[in-house]
């Protein structure tokens, strides 16, 4: 009966966060504008590659996106490095002030950046939605990073020096390896977290870097065209791909790891 329960509630949990997806997929192929079911169609895919808002929008967020979760990778993983070789006190201190965009209420954090832009005499863009996106994914970037520097083992820096390596060499052969898995974890984060942002870019997007975001903001004030219910399916379906495939590496990288452990058991 417990087993039982505790199904029922995991499904039931599942179809209120699922359920709503599914029904815009649905909807991707429906005839009709309406949201009564007429038909199937694909149209809605067609007419979606050639609304040239929609594609440059699209274009401007994976670009941003990338481009941010790429530095804010480089940057969160040095920083992460460096917060974990400071001294206890200081460590906490920068942690605490680490937490702070991630506490900080979006609005705030956007008006913030705005602000800071326009004394700054920058002019809104591709730069400053670069900047504020950077702002927010570093911290997910340490989060993700430091768990996987306090688990390594420190011998293997150790050694690594006692063979001759430099600094460099140190953390390019044994630290960069070791947390990768974390670095890798980081990076989509920041990736998923810039693609979804709407409030901070909201404030510091300019007229021609508009992201998908505010183009679906900006089309709701009419109607939603099912071209967007078409795109949300696309994105969706292109999400859960990666997550698959990181998972299958993962695994076999799990499971490439027990072997080796079982060989030099043996």
């Amino acid at each position: 009966m417990k087993k039982f329960i505790s199904r029922a509630y995991i499904a039931l949990v599942f179809f209120f966060l699922y359920a709503p997806i599914f029904v815009l997929i649905a909807f991707s192929f429906n005839e009709s504008k309406s949201r009564v079911w007429t038909g199937f169609t694909f149209d809605w895919y067609v007419k979606l590659f050639s609304n040239r808002t929609i594609l440059s929008s699209l274009v401007n967020t994976l670009l941003i996106a990338l481009i941010a979760g790429v530095l804010s990778t480089i940057l969160g993983t040095a920083a992460a490095i460096g917060i974990f070789n400071m001294r206890k006190v200081t460590r906490s201190v920068i942690l605490n002030v680490t937490y702070l965009p991630i506490l900080n209420p979006e609005i705030v954090t956007g008006v913030s950046l705005m602000l800071l832009f326009k004394f700054a005499s920058i002019p809104s863009g591709y730069i400053t939605l670069i900047l504020s996106h950077i702002t927010f994914c570093v911290p997910y970037v340490i989060l993700n990073v430091l768990p996987k520097l306090r688990q390594m083992n420190r011998s293997l820096t150790e050694a690594a020096m006692d063979l001759g390596c430099n600094s460099l060499q140190v953390y390019r052969y044994v630290v960069i390896p070791e947390i990768m898995p974390g670095i890798i974890t980081g990076f989509l984060m920041s990736l998923t977290y810039s693609i979804d942002d709407f409030v901070i870019s909201y404030f510091t997007y300019g007229p021609s870097s508009q992201t998908l975001s505010i183009t679906i903001f900006s089309m709701t004030r009419r109607k939603v065209s099912p071209e967007v219910n078409a795109l949300s399916a696309i994105i969706f379906v292109a999400v859960l791909a990666v997550l698959i495939i990181v998972n299958v590496i993962d695994a076999k990288r799990g499971e490439d790891h027990v072997a080796k452990k079982a060989v030099k058991r043996l």
